[in-house]
């Protein structure tokens, strides 16, 4: 019990932060989604989240919405579930049938695979599609060279709903460059929904124009 408390605590401060950072910044906290990311963390933490209004959640592994969000989903049938992790080409029938927003979208293989899934379930998704924005080798995400033409196909050959881009700047930089970059490269596409700033560096996305803020640390603290 005084896990919990401790935890429901830390929420609830941070919470205080992420409101004041949106006043700061002279936005509406309406038109943020803060996306608590739950993952490894177990049902019983999510379940006070839930218990205290909170729907939006994102999570990084097929495994963890398996073993975690198909009750859930059942117990809380309001509730957001983002997939945010990287999409494995064997796994994205799964994903598209478990999460209701899919955030990572970067090569035209699982643009196949998520179209001929729309077409089987006569379903379709909101999506966000991945921008490298610093071309590292290293991390997944179109390549900025490579972007505006992916995206063009994405919503023009294959119809998806894009909903916006999504970015990770990279590690020891300022991020403000890389949220700058993407914003205007959603310009260009009218894609006013930008998935960027975690819990190191929300406050600046949100100055940047951040719509959808992706936070697990600060909200449920470290992983073990």
């Amino acid at each position: 019990m005084w896990g919990v408390f401790y935890f429901m605590k830390e929420y609830l401060e941070f919470l205080k932060i992420f409101e004041n950072a949106v006043l700061d910044a002279k936005r509406d906290i309406d038109e943020i989604e803060l996306i608590a990311v739950s993952k490894k963390k177990p049902s019983e933490l999510i379940r006070e989240v839930i218990n205290h209004g909170y729907q939006s959640f994102g999570e990084n592994q097929i495994q963890e919405v398996e073993n975690k969000w198909i009750e859930l989903k059942q117990e809380f049938s309001k509730t957001r579930l983002h997939f945010v992790g990287n999409i494995q080409s064997k796994k994205t029938e799964k994903i598209f049938k478990l999460c209701d927003v899919i955030h990572s979208i970067d090569r035209e293989k699982i643009v196949q695979k998520l179209k001929s899934c729309e077409e089987e379930y006569k379903l379709s998704k909101e999506y966000f599609i991945q921008i490298n924005t610093g071309n590292e080798p290293q991390k997944s995400g179109v390549t900025m060279g490579e972007s505006e033409s992916f995206i063009d196909k994405c919503i023009n050959k294959y119809n998806l709903e894009v909903k916006g881009l999504m970015c990770i700047p990279p590690q020891n930089v300022n991020p403000e460059d890389h949220f700058l970059k993407l914003r205007d490269l959603g310009k260009n596409f009218n894609l006013s929904s930008l998935s960027m700033g975690m819990s190191e560096d929300f406050e600046t996305a949100i100055r940047c124009g951040a719509t959808h803020i992706r936070v697990g640390t600060r909200i449920f603290g470290a992983r073990s």
